[in-house]
């Protein structure tokens, strides 16, 4: 499989404390990626140079073979990287089919029929075709989850970083997240999961990376992962 993210080296610094120091990665089309490691350990930090909302760092990303670096957040989603928020932030004056149609119009410049039906079925893809004419603020805490992800999806992206997705849901909820999660990379979208459950890291990931203290201190498959040392310590101390 051919890499369709190339993370070189970066290193970001907030004043005197540096977050990320020299963080390389790679990851593969159509790859499921887990990334983990305990609070502060830089994930965010990582998929905020990725995704374009930290610009000011040292050294490079390369995205689908080109230089993506001195892009802008709104650039990258262009080029095909979305993100979906830990914490949901709908435009919640407007309708399940209106949030989606908002990224249609940025990525195409066009929300007429075609895009409303292309919304239409990304929502049936999510379990939430039968509310797609109500308001965003009347939606379930699981419903907000999978209408986060629908819109990343409305962007039509090659990647797809779910950060936290899964955060406050009970265990059936959970199980529904993931299996869209699973559905999303059949089609061939390539995902990078960040989540602190753990259980679902491991039973969607190819791969897992984990970062503590600005730096990666373990990547491989699930069954390596939670037997290495480092990361034991990481998360449950000497």
């Amino acid at each position: 499989m051919e890499t369709i993210l190339e993370v070189n080296n970066v290193v970001k610094q907030f004043g005197g404390f540096t977050a990320l120091s020299g963080v390389s990665l790679n990851v593969l089309q159509g790859e499921r990626l887990g990334l983990i490691g305990p609070n502060g350990s830089g994930k965010t930090t990582l998929i905020n140079c990725i995704s374009g909302a930290y610009t000011n760092y040292q050294g490079s990303i390369r995205f689908d073979g080109q230089e993506i670096t001195p892009l802008q957040a709104h650039q990258r989603t262009k080029r095909g990287i979305a993100r979906s928020f830990q914490i949901p932030r709908p435009f919640s004056s407007m309708t399940v089919m209106e949030n989606l149609l908002v990224p249609f119009a940025f990525v195409g410049g066009k929300d007429g029929p075609e895009q409303q039906k292309e919304a239409m079925e990304i929502l049936q893809r999510m379990g939430l075709a039968d509310k797609a004419f109500v308001q965003s603020n009347q939606l379930s805490q699981v419903e907000l989850r999978k209408m986060e992800l629908a819109r990343a999806m409305a962007a039509k992206p090659k990647l797809l970083i779910s950060d936290e997705a899964m955060a406050g849901l009970a265990g059936a909820e959970v199980d529904e997240v993931l299996q869209i999660l699973f559905d999303l990379n059949k089609l061939g979208i390539t995902i990078i999961m960040i989540e602190h459950i753990m259980q679902a890291v491991m039973k969607f990931s190819q791969r897992v990376v984990c970062l503590d203290a600005g730096k990666i201190i373990c990547e491989g498959t699930p069954e390596t992962i939670v037997k290495n040392p480092d990361v034991q310590r990481a998360y449950l101390g000497d």
